[in-house]
């Protein structure tokens, strides 16, 4: 490319006819054609005017082999990104609603800024929407708590110890070696089987749910959906896919998963950076050892904030409007498996974990859980376990007052029909901020506990069937039932459909079995023992 075409590129690149170029150099029109066809050269002063004009280096607009005139040339100023191909979940301006939401249930004093927040959020997606965004981020972050906010959430370790209610573990039970890994099996079988039971039926709703089980004898649910209930009629009268879903009689292995992912990839970190790993830790593993599509919601927000250079707490604070959605509670177990008796420790890991990408009530979710799995290991009371759960988040928490409302509710009489209905009038199934927030999951995960009573199959399908998030649930619930009564209380027919195997997309453990899962947790198990 020569000097003369050099020229006129950038010229009609940046949409300027020749006698607005000549205007702008202070020259005629004709001495610009003449460039441009090659008749005359620019004097040196023409030359660097037009170089500082566009912005790009001499040797880029002199040059006529140099690499760099084509990299330079063809580089547009205006470059941005296609903000309509951005996913929600990496958007913060396209999760407002959710945002204003969540600020507000957190007490922030942000209702004045309600219309700005909903007119911003219907704007189509674009770098003005973006900035526009950015400043209500910086609003909302730095906003007031209102006057007379009821409950005090702190996110960090040592003011949650500080707000725990008063509570005495029972006298604990020594495990014998057969009971530890009869134990320990039973919390990944169970865990796998709860997955499994609610997998294929993720986000249906019970109006869709209800009618199928019980035109296929499955309700109250008592085992897998198969393939075989489902007929043409119900997927047409269906708002909700029923066709080609990994249904229990149509698998040889536990398929993929996050909810069965997060609790490989915590044993993962475990054993590579051992049990005093840090939150730091944590996120370093998850830009190891799993793709960007692994994660979901606030974890997908946290990813992309690790590679922004955001590292624990902040990674979950900038820009993320799911922090107390239920992708930590999820990540509890394995924190619970490798402290069977020790639900202070089990709890103080799974804040570890959950402060990458969660806070508040977010992170309680995966204190609560991780510490009912530990004392579930030791103890066969249900109530005792949830209370042992709640001991260590704190009890001025919103997620401490909804649990302890189920579990008076249940000690004052309340029926499990009765429980559920008033599950579903207080949360809108309908609504993604409740179908897949922490609270009325966990709300969930309790109510079937009490109401299963210890029974494996009953607990995990009465997490499963009140619908709302279905794997997670069912296999939370899996996992608590399962270390508490060992392998022995799960039934054949719950794990007979995975063989033993489970398919994850973590890096180089495409497909695991659960024995060699035991066997590790068992490992960790001893680590602990001796540590301490």
């Amino acid at each position: 490319m020569d000097l003369g075409l050099s020229i006129s590129k950038l010229r009609t690149d940046a949409n300027l006819t020749q006698e607005k170029f000549a205007q702008i150099l202070n020259v005629s029109r004709q001495t610009v054609q003449k460039w441009e066809y090659g008749e005359a050269l620019p004097d040196i002063n023409n030359i660097i005017k037009i170089a500082k004009f566009f912005n790009i280096s001499l040797d880029a607009l002199v040059l006529r082999s140099d690499g760099r005139i084509v990299e330079e040339l063809a580089y547009d100023k205006k470059m941005q990104p296609a903000y309509e191909k951005i996913h929600d979940w990496e958007s913060y301006s396209s999760q407002l609603p959710c945002e204003y939401r969540e600020s507000v249930e957190e007490g922030k004093d942000i209702e004045k800024y309600s219309d700005l927040i909903t007119a911003v959020s219907k704007m189509p997606a674009s770098k003005h929407k973006e900035q526009i965004a950015d400043v209500l981020f910086d609003i909302i972050i730095n906003s007031p708590q209102k006057e007379g906010y009821e409950y005090n959430e702190p996110s960090d370790l040592e003011h949650i110890k500080l707000l725990r209610p008063e509570f005495k573990y029972e006298a604990q039970k020594t495990l014998s070696p057969a009971e530890l890994e009869s134990k320990i099996t039973g919390a990944w079988l169970g865990r796998i089987s709860g997955c499994l039971l609610g997998k294929p039926i993720e986000g249906i709703k019970t109006g869709d749910l209800h009618p199928i089980l019980k035109e296929s004898g499955n309700f109250p649910m008592h085992r897998y959906i198969r393939s075989t209930d489902i007929t043409a009629e119900m997927c047409e009268r269906s708002s909700f896919r029923l066709k080609d879903r990994c249904y229990a009689d149509t698998i040889t292995f536990s398929p993929v998963d996050d909810d069965t992912n997060y609790t490989v990839l915590a044993q993962v970190l475990v054993e590579k950076y051992g049990l005093d790993f840090t939150a730091y830790d944590v996120s370093r593993v998850w830009t190891d050892y799993q793709p960007k599509l692994a994660y979901c919601t606030a974890e997908r927000v946290a990813f992309r904030n690790f590679i922004y250079g955001y590292v624990p707490p902040y990674s979950a604070i900038y820009k993320n409007p799911y922090r107390e959605f239920i992708g930590a509670q999820i990540r509890a177990d394995y924190y619970g498996y490798i402290n069977p008796g020790n639900p202070e420790l089990a709890a103080e890991m799974a804040w570890r974990d959950a402060s990458v990408s969660h806070t508040k009530n977010g992170i309680y979710g995966e204190m609560f859980v991780a510490a009912m799995i530990a004392y579930a290991a030791v103890n066969d009371s249900i109530e005792d376990v949830i209370m042992g759960g709640l001991a260590q988040i704190p009890a001025t928490s919103r997620l401490y007052e909804a649990i302890t409302k189920v579990l008076e509710d249940y000690k004052n009489g309340v029926s499990e029909h009765e429980c559920f209905t008033k599950i579903h009038r207080q949360y809108d199934e309908n609504d993604p901020y409740d179908w897949c927030h922490t609270i009325p999951n966990a709300v969930i995960v309790t109510a079937a506990l009490l109401y299963g009573k210890g029974d494996f199959t009953k607990s995990i399908c009465l997490a499963v069937q009140a619908c709302f998030d279905t794997d997670c649930n069912g296999a939370t619930v899996g996992s608590i039932v399962g270390i508490m009564k060992g392998a022995e209380s799960i039934n054949e027919e719950w794990t007979s459909p995975f063989n033993g195997e489970l398919e994850t997309s973590v890096f180089g453990m495409s497909k695991v079995k659960v024995k060699d899962l035991v066997a590790t947790t068992l490992k960790h198990i001893e680590k602990g023992s001796q540590k301490a």
